[in-house]
Formats: structure tokens, C-alpha cells, sequence
């Protein structure tokens, strides 16, 4: 494998130190003047054979003209504007193509690859739309179902970071929070003025990571933290687009996740609850002082990996949206035609939404429901937060449901979707009745007509975070 466009430059760049012509270096591997030109413009792919043919009569070797530097400065330029007027996107604005010529001065290149920088930039940035967003979280979480949802490479890691703080089990408390961002070279920072947008400011440059004040009691500090520096040791660089933005959040929380349920701990009281038939994710919970979200995350890393269950998981919000979902064990979730699931109308027949019913919202919640793809047996929690309600959902396979505790319960009901007729169309007595007689007023979601935010980090204001680390770094802080 070669460039074709640095290789031409190359030939050019030997054949003018030799004084040749592109004719005479055309009789000298018997080829015509223009066939010359077209290999050193990067037009033809060549066989070694010939780069040895050439090579010979530049009296050079091959593996010089293969390099993959550029052989000047001049050079690199005129392979940047060769590649640019090659792109899609000049192809698309129907432009002349500016011959690569002698005469052509290097402000003039300089020029035109500065302005094709700048329209690729503005058009990536139109591109950004949520249906970038929505492909790109369908690809994730078609990555995330092929393994099973456990991440050995990020399992490493929480291990080593465990192992530096001498922790081997129980819940990792917020002195060791703070200890774990010691050894990471970080003192920690709370601070009432966070930039909107930001969960925390990481400054590289003085080893400080500032997280907001909490004023709410199902908010844990340890999270932020964590997630902060997650990033840190996993190496994560400013992501190049959204794909990779969503790849690091899932990541970091990951990590995360791994630190405060961390394997080696949770893995043998997971086995002893399969082999006692009293799996859940409340026992997990409490065993390690964390949330139920956070539980059922770090419950769907383990479960397959380690005792080959398949479940599924989703966060519905109290109107039936799916706000996120991870699925191993052939639920069929609903999804668009981009593959995509968030946003979508969870059945009103499944336990993600039956338990929004139940007079009892403490204790946990367990269903039977049949649906085209079988029988499936689920756990539901409600959690109550700024944004509304929300259920918080795991569930398996019927011949699973044995492992877990609530396999008792006698609720089942049937689910047919996406049969429109399951729970989408109105019952025919209630359409007769109502059709044409009523006008309800939409909340039109916020976000509706909103662009994707843009940025390195979507949605957060560089400038805002600049000035917020410059008055930090004046003003002499405290760590927390």
C-alpha cells in the first residue's frame, strides 16, 4: 500500500534534480510525455514492477520513491490541494479545478486549503444533526449488545486503580474518592459558578478537577468525580466528532461503574444470588452504597459475562419514551428506520410502564409479558428526579427468570407491538366516541426544533470555561 499522490511527488521532485524532462524520463522507462505527467499528478496507482523501472532511471531505489513524508514543503502543499480538489465536497460546489502548476504561489495554495478547511468545517458542522446522533448511538449500542456489555480493557483498568489504593471490597467510600484523584496528580475543587453545560472542568495544567455544589440528595459527588477522572486514565483526547464523544461518555462511565461495584467483589456475590435463585439488583445496591441506575449498569456488564444470562435494560420516562436502552437477550425494543430507540414509545403492556400503575411504587415491581418474540419476565424501579419520572428496568428471558428474585409473581399481560392494533390505535368504542370531538393542545418537547450542539464537547462554551479557569488560577482555592 502506497499514496499514489506522494509517490507522483517524488518522481517530479527527482526527475527536475536531474534535469529531466517528462519526456526524457518518459524514453527512459518507454512511456509517453503525458503518461509521465499523470503519474507524477497521483493519477495512476502503479505496480512495483514499474516503481522499480522508475526508480532505475532516476537513479534512486524504490523504497525512496515509497517513502511516506512528503519530499518538501512545496510538495505537501500541492498534495493537500491535489487531495482537496479531489474531495466529495469540492466535487460538490461544480468548481473548476486549479491546475497544480510552478506559477502557483504558495499563498495562493495556502489560500484555497484554508477556505476548503472552512467549508469542510461548516458542513461537518450542518451534517451534526440528531440524525448523526441517532446513528451513532445505534452503532454503539450494536458494539455494546456483540459484547455482551462487559469491557475487559476498562475491567483492567478499575483493577489497577483499585490495587493502588488498597481496596479489595465493599463500597468505595469518598475519602478514597479523593485518594484515587491524589494518585491521579488531581486535587479536587467544589464551586457554586460552573459553567452551564459542564458535569466538571478537568485543568490539566494545574492537576485541579472542579465539580458543581450538589444541593440534591440523589446526586452522588462520587460520580462526577469519578467520571472526571475516568477520562484521565483512560487517556481520552478532545473527541473528533460525535461518535467518538458518545464512545468516551460510555467509557468513562463505565469505568466509573467498575470503580465503585468493582468485579472482583460483586462477581462472587452475583454467583451466590444465581446459585441461591435470588438475583437482583436491589442486593447489588445496597451492598455497595450506590444507586439503582448505577446497579443495573454495572449488572448488565456482569451478568453475561459471568453467568452467561442475557438481559435487557431500559429508562423510560413516565410519558412511555424510551430514554435508554441495552439489550443481549433478543428483546425487541422499539426503534426507528435509523435503527435508533431513544425517543421512541415504550408499550403501555410491558412492566416499564404497568409499574407507573401499581398502588405500591417502594416495593419492586414484577411482571410476566408475552410478546411476538417471547416470553420475557422484568423488574421495574421508579425514580423520581428534576426531570419527571422514570422507571428503571431489567429483564430476561422466561428461562431465566428461575435466577431471579420476583419470578413468583402472578402479573402477566400481552404485549403485539409495533402491532399498531396492541396499544397504538384507540379501542374501536373509545375512537367511535371521541373521533373528531376533541383538539388536545401538544407540549411540543424542547428540543424539538433545536440543532445539535456543537463544539469539541457538545454544548459547552469554551469561552465560558476558559474565563471560569482564569479566575480560579488568580484567586487562591481550597481543595475540597
Amino acid at each position: 500500500m502506497y499514496d499514489a499522490l506522494t509517490v507522483g511527488q517524488r518522481v517530479r521532485e527527482r526527475r527536475r534534480a536531474l534535469g529531466l524532462t517528462v519526456g526524457e524520463l518518459g524514453q527512459r522507462i518507454d512511456r509517453a510525455a503525458s503518461q509521465i505527467s499523470v503519474i507524477e499528478h497521483g493519477r495512476r496507482d502503479l505496480r512495483l514492477a514499474e516503481i522499480d523501472r522508475i526508480a532505475r532511471a532516476l537513479d534512486t531505489t524504490s523504497e525512496d520513491l515509497l517513502r511516506e513524508d512528503s519530499p518538501s514543503p512545496r510538495a505537501e502543499r500541492e498534495i493537500r490541494l491535489e487531495r482537496a480538489q479531489r474531495s466529495p465536497l469540492y466535487a460538490s460546489l461544480g468548481l473548476p479545478t486549479v491546475p497544480v502548476r510552478a506559477s502557483l504561489s504558495n499563498a495562493a495554495i495556502d489560500a484555497i486549503l484554508g477556505l476548503h478547511a472552512e467549508l469542510e468545517r461548516l458542513h461537518t458542522e450542518r451534517a451534526a444533526t440528531p440524525e448523526q446522533a441517532r446513528r451513532a448511538n445505534a452503532a454503539l449500542r450494536g458494539d455494546m449488545r456483540a459484547r455482551g456489555n462487559y469491557y475487559p480493557e476498562i475491567e483492567a483498568v478499575a483493577r489497577e486503580l483499585l490495587s493502588a489504593l488498597g481496596h479489595d471490597s465493599g463500597p468505595l467510600s469518598q475519602r478514597l474518592t479523593g485518594e484515587l484523584a491524589r494518585h491521579l496528580g488531581f486535587t479536587l475543587h467544589t464551586d457554586a459558578e460552573m459553567p452551564a453545560g459542564a458535569l466538571s472542568i478537568t485543568d490539566l495544567e494545574g492537576g485541579r478537577i472542579f465539580v458543581p455544589v450538589t444541593r440534591s440528595a440523589a446526586t452522588d459527588p462520587r460520580t462526577l468525580i469519578l467520571q472526571a477522572l475516568a477520562s484521565r486514565a483512560l487517556g481520552h483526547t478532545p473527541p473528533r466528532d460525535y461518535a467518538e464523544f458518545l464512545r468516551q461518555r460510555v467509557e468513562a462511565n463505565y469505568l466509573t461503574g467498575a470503580l465503585l461495584i468493582p468485579e472482583a467483589d460483586a462477581v462472587p456475590r452475583i454467583q451466590a444470588a444465581k446459585a441461591a435463585h435470588e438475583l437482583s439488583v436491589e442486593d447489588l445496591r445496597d451492598a455497595f452504597g450506590v444507586g439503582y441506575e448505577t446497579a443495573a449498569h454495572r449488572f448488565t456488564n456482569l451478568i453475561t459475562r459471568h453467568t452467561q444470562i442475557p438481559v435487557h435494560f431500559l429508562r423510560t420516562h413516565e410519558s412511555g419514551v424510551l430514554v435508554k436502552a441495552y439489550e443481549n437477550d433478543g428483546a425487541v425494543l422499539p426503534r426507528d428506520v435509523l435503527g435508533a430507540v431513544e425517543g421512541q414509545s415504550v408499550c403501555r403492556w410491558w412492566s416499564a410502564r404497568r409499574v407507573f400503575l401499581s398502588d405500591d411504587q417502594i416495593s419492586p415491581y414484577a411482571q410476566y409479558t408475552d410478546k411476538p418474540s417471547g416470553t420475557f419476565w422484568c423488574t421495574s424501579h421508579i425514580r423520581v428526579s428534576e426531570r419527571g419520572r422514570f422507571s428503571l428496568s431489567l429483564g430476561t428471558r422466561f428461562e431465566f427468570a428461575k435466577w431471579f428474585r420476583g419470578r413468583d409473581t402472578t402479573r402477566r399481560y400481552t404485549s403485539r407491538c409495533p402491532d399498531p392494533a396492541c396499544c397504538k390505535t384507540p379501542p374501536e368504542s373509545l375512537r367511535t366516541r371521541w373521533e373528531n370531538r376533541t383538539f388536545p393542545a401538544a407540549r411540543v418537547p424542547d428540543t424539538l426544533l433545536h440543532a445539535l450542539p456543537t463544539g469539541v464537547f457538545p454544548g459547552v462554551d469554551e469561552t465560558d470555561v476558559y474565563a471560569f479557569l482564569e479566575t480560579r488560577t488568580n484567586t487562591p482555592l481550597t481543595p475540597e
